[in-house]
């Protein structure tokens, strides 16, 4: 059974490659579904939403893993509802994250400037259809 974790912190940079203060990753979890795991992501979405350096993504536990770029508009700053004729946009799979970072990079500045937009990794096991969860 797949058990999903939400990770990440405040980070010392833009980067997102070390936590500010030298500290660990924050791991909340583990839940037993992807939309579990989604609403704590989105709760501490929500809760550092005016903090530049956080960041928070999804990962699945065990089996080979790709990565996901997941996001776009959203109705309001909690991020939990994809704004009207949409949906999530789901972008790989990458199989590294620094590939998938680039991609995130890339779409959160070509929406910089719209508050309701936001991009998240993910971290899934290989050959899982991300809109299955």
């Amino acid at each position: 059974m797949a058990r999903y974790w939400v990770i990440g912190g405040i980070y010392a940079d833009t980067n997102f490659d070390r936590i500010s203060g030298g500290g660990k990753e924050e791991r909340i979890g583990p839940f037993s579904t992807y939309d579990d795991a989604k609403a704590a992501w989105q709760k501490r979405a929500w809760e550092t939403v005016d903090q530049a350096n956080a960041r928070y993504r999804i990962e699945e536990e065990g089996g080979e893993i790709c990565f996901w770029v997941v996001g776009g508009p959203y109705c309001d700053t909690t991020f939990s509802e994809p704004a009207p004729g949409g949906g999530e946009q789901w972008s790989g799979p990458f199989d590294s994250y620094e590939d998938a970072k680039t991609e995130w990079s890339r779409l959160s500045w070509s929406n910089v400037d719209d508050a309701m937009c936001r991009y998240r990794i993910e971290k899934l096991a290989k050959g899982e259809h991300p809109k299955s969860h």
